[in-house]
């Protein structure tokens, strides 16, 4: 769980999120978007909003929390970055246009997660409620992205658990799983060369906490990337 409440899952954010800026985790991230222009789902506090426009994007970030947008606002200050209220699973006609009107090549949705009050996470639910939290918000997103002619791209990227010298088995699995949940009957599709894992360092709270699983003994931190491209 990253926090009970938007304060508690701001500040587990501003504390975590530094770890990966240290390591350049959201650069990495920023530099396997293609296109010029990206819609970013979730601005969380901005870091990787910051990453996105200083790799050169035209963004337009929108998040469902006021405060993550005005955490992320002074981050990207001086680029080419717009953020904006809504969310993603009942857009108004007044946001779906300045959607279209901003035309994405890309939709990117990073490190996907709500407080607790949100997505309904208790301690004992072994993640349950952010699991299933998280494959709703991929699936709206994906249909999002594919109700918008200009959008080429989705990437996808999120923590994970898995045993390093298994990654080529866990790509297959990574493909799998979105192109038959996440983008079942929508225009994009991805490929297992599409599908990439990057360590992440062993103290990050949330995943030191998830090595603790018993199934899990042995495995590595990663951060697991999937670009799903538009069926020609």
């Amino acid at each position: 769980m990253s926090g009970a409440n938007v304060a508690e899952f701001i500040g587990y954010w501003e504390a975590e999120g530094q770890t990966y800026v240290r390591r350049g985790d959201y650069e990495w991230m920023a530099s396997l978007v293609p296109g010029k222009r990206v819609l970013e789902i979730g601005c969380g506090v901005g870091f990787a909003t910051q990453a996105l426009g200083r790799s050169g994007l035209a963004v337009l970030s929108i998040d469902s929390l006021d405060e993550c947008l005005e955490a992320t606002r002074p981050r990207v200050a001086g680029s080419d970055v717009s953020l904006m209220l809504a969310d993603i699973s009942s857009l108004t006609g007044q946001q779906q246009a300045v959607i279209e009107a901003f035309a994405p090549d890309t939709v990117v949705c990073w490190l996907m997660g709500a407080p607790a009050e949100t997505t309904g996470a208790v301690p004992t639910d072994a993640g349950k409620a952010v699991i299933a939290y998280r494959e709703k918000i991929h699936r709206v997103v994906a249909e999002v992205a594919a109700s918008l002619p200009t959008v080429q791209f989705l990437h996808l990227v999120d923590r994970t658990v898995i045993p390093w010298q298994a990654k080529d088995i866990g790509r297959d699995t990574l493909v799998g799983y979105h192109n038959g949940k996440t983008l079942a009957d929508l225009p994009f599709a991805s490929e297992r060369r599409n599908a990439l894992y990057r360590k992440l360092e062993e103290n990050s709270a949330e995943m030191a906490r998830l090595k603790t699983h018993p199934s899990l003994k042995g495995a590595v931190p990663t951060l697991a990337s999937l670009l799903a491209e538009r069926k020609k």
